[in-house]
């Protein structure tokens, strides 16, 4: 990595450490465009069935805070153990971030997008033999996703997801809505974790 780099990656490390005593995040309460995110079905999941809390992600396999936030908000989930995921394809980095959206997008049909994002987000790496591979090693079919990418619903599913993300005021990735909160940016584990806690006092909250 050159001085540059280094230079972009510690700033965005102390930008996330920031946050650490910032506030969580943005409380966004029951607004309509929060109500739709909330209730679109048509999003890759990673279900829980002890899940009492939902923490929606806006990501691009290309975005460098995304990939830095994601074992932190792993970590936070894996930590608390009552959150399911639902991911957001937001591909604002390019025509490569657009190509790999739409094959995570494509890997639900064989209900291996949980892998292949994890994968792509740890690897950071979208070029065609990358994006095969997490494919494979997610135990899916490159020649079946080959079919799949042609589905009008993957069109479909990331025009859905760039409004959603325009109408909740999101100005790039990463971003995380959780509950009534909406984190704008990366995040450490310990705000994942103080999110979620927040989201799940609000729902029992008396109506």
């Amino acid at each position: 990595m050159g001085v540059f780099g280094i230079v972009v990656a510690g700033g965005i490390l102390v930008s996330i450490a920031l946050k650490v005593t910032a506030p969580i995040g943005t409380n966004v309460g029951d607004l309509p465009v929060v109500q739709a995110v909330r209730a679109d079905r048509s999003s890759p999941v990673a279900e829980n069935e002890l899940a009492d809390v939902t923490v929606i992600i806006f990501t691009d396999y290309q975005c460098p805070v995304c990939r830095l936030a994601h074992p932190e908000m792993r970590r936070a989930i894996a930590g608390d153990g009552r959150v399911r995921i639902v991911y957001k394809d937001w591909p604002v980095f390019g025509v490569r971030s657009e190509r790999a959206a739409r094959v995570a997008i494509a890997s639900n049909y064989q209900g291996i997008y949980p892998l292949v994002h994890d994968t792509l987000m740890s690897s950071g790496r979208v070029d065609e033999p990358s994006l095969k591979k997490a494919v494979e090693q997610s135990g899916g079919s490159w020649a079946r996703l080959q079919v799949d990418l042609t589905r009008p619903a993957i069109d479909q599913q990331l025009a859905n997801n760039r409004l959603q993300a325009f109408g909740l005021g999101l100005r790039g990735t990463p971003g995380y809505l959780i509950g009534p909160i909406l984190i704008r940016g990366g995040a450490r584990s310990a705000q994942f974790s103080k999110a979620i806690a927040v989201a799940r006092k609000n729902l029992k909250r008396p109506k």
